[in-house]
């Protein structure tokens, strides 16, 4: 059964979540608020249907499932600000870095949950984890998962689990850019047109994951399936092994861990 959706803040993941929302037909209703009159414009000309506010209060007496959409330096603001206005509506924060705890030292007993998604569910390709708040119900979590999936995929997660997740899915589109950014500029060098070494780089990578997801295959198996004996692939290979480059990868995903631990206290 479809609620009405609010979201306060009005950036391109709160645009991207509310197009699948609305291209899903999940939200009876969206609402959406923003202080600044320009933003609230924009989403207007991109989805006719929503209604806009310059006046948060407004959003959150209207739904009955609250976004959070906004920077993390941002959010004790309109935490304070929304407080007296929650009833029973779900609060759905993706605020990077800021914990279940915090929000529930402002708001108090209330049904919470945290997401942290990625800047692919702007093609409706997220990954995104959540989790639940110890006010939050088993309805709420199936709730917002069909949210968060008609976006891409979501995995349901214990929150001290987080920052692992989010150095790969939400740091990982940079970390995959990096190595197709190497990867085309290696095959311009050798005589590749520019336009065609990143399209091929990019939609290799798109088609491999793919693959992966489709076909039920570890990325072990996909490795074996290309790279045969004194092959072409195989002489790469060595080369990323002999670098160990799986080691310089860990180091990154470690480095991202460590950091978002680090922005989360």
């Amino acid at each position: 059964m479809t609620k009405p959706i609010s979201f306060i803040g009005t950036g391109k993941m709160a645009a991207a979540l509310i197009s699948c929302i609305y291209k899903n037909n999940l939200a009876k209703s969206v609402i959406a608020s923003d202080h600044r009159e320009e933003n609230l414009r924009n989403i207007k000309s991109k989805f006719k249907r929503i209604r806009t506010t310059t006046d948060n209060k407004e959003a959150v007496r209207n739904s009955d499932i609250v976004f959070i959409c906004v920077k993390p330096q941002d959010i004790d603001v309109v935490l304070k600000e929304i407080k007296g206005e929650i009833k029973n509506q779900l609060i759905v924060s993706i605020a990077a870095g800021i914990k279940i705890r915090h929000i529930e030292s402002v708001l108090g007993k209330k049904r919470i949950i945290r997401v942290m998604p990625n800047i692919n569910s702007l093609v409706g390709e997220m990954a995104a984890g959540f989790s639940a708040g110890k006010y939050a119900t088993k309805d709420d979590v199936n709730e917002v998962k069909k949210l968060l999936n008609s976006a891409g995929i979501s995995f349901f997660i214990k929150e001290e689990l987080i920052d692992a997740l989010s150095s790969i899915s939400g740091s990982g589109p940079a970390f995959f850019a990096y190595f197709m950014e190497a990867m085309a500029k290696a095959g311009m060098k050798n005589g590749l047109p520019k336009e065609t070494a990143y399209k091929l780089a990019a939609k290799t990578a798109l088609g491999t994951g793919k693959l992966l997801i489709e076909k039920n295959l570890s990325p072990d198996e996909l490795i074996k399936m290309v790279a045969s004996k004194k092959g072409v692939t195989l002489a790469g290979l060595k080369v990323l092994d002999k670098n160990k480059t799986s080691k310089i990868i860990e180091k990154t995903i470690n480095a991202a861990i460590k950091r978002s631990k680090e922005l989360g206290k």
